[in-house]
């Protein structure tokens, strides 16, 4: 019986050093977040630009459901490179919601190499029977910086041009400027059109371009 006991005592001494050793172990590292990256099917039209261009640009790596990042299919809504390299990449989903309401998912992305000047829009005005020409900031409301990344930019409400209705965001790189957003509109809420702006800005992979392979 005491050789028993004796065990037993130090059966729960033992127990009792393992349970106090093991809450010196530190917790394991939280995994890290997954890098961002330009889907296959997505990447050549993206590059292509970028060559086009000379200069970066931004392929998206998530774009909301009705979406695809391709430039072809009926989401993609146009593709415009102005001769100062400027461009604007628009998806477009619609439906009549017959029975109900239209939806529709609208996104823009644009770039402007080698020029950080916010866009201007022409807010024109008939003065005394002529038109005054007024150019302004296409981007306005701003609500503050967030960080994505490498990544500053700046949350903008009320906008003009073909980002009319949308939320916003808008950064510089290296002397350029880029901004990506997204219409307020049903099927999404305003916070759910937020929270895709949040998301596509944290999926945003930079392609820089590549030079013709040399024959």
């Amino acid at each position: 019986m005491r050789f028993g006991s004796a065990c037993l005592v130090g059966a729960v001494l033992l127990l009792g050093a393992t349970a106090c050793g093991g809450s010196d172990s530190k917790p394991a590292a939280a995994a890290a977040p997954a890098k961002p990256s330009c889907p296959a099917q997505w990447r050549a039209d993206w590059q292509g630009l970028a060559n086009e261009i000379h200069a970066p640009v931004y392929c998206p790596g998530w774009l909301p459901d009705q979406l695809e990042g391709a430039f072809a299919g009926s989401p993609f809504n146009g593709q415009t490179v102005d001769p100062d390299r400027s461009y604007l990449i628009k998806y477009l989903w619609y439906s009549a919601g017959l029975p109900g309401a239209p939806e529709e998912v609208h996104v823009n992305l644009r770039g402007q190499p080698g020029s950080p000047r916010m866009p201007q829009c022409d807010n024109s005005e008939i003065v005394a029977g002529k038109v005054v020409h007024h150019l302004s900031g296409c981007f306005s409301d701003p609500k503050g910086v967030k960080r994505f990344g490498p990544i500053h930019a700046t949350l903008y409400t009320s906008n003009q041009g073909a980002d009319q209705w949308h939320l916003l965001y808008a950064w510089r790189h290296k002397g350029s400027f880029y901004s990506v957003s997204e219409h307020v509109a049903p099927p999404y809420t305003y916070d759910e059109v937020l929270a895709n702006v949040n998301r596509m800005m944290r999926s945003l992979v930079r392609l820089e371009p590549k030079k013709p392979a040399q024959p």
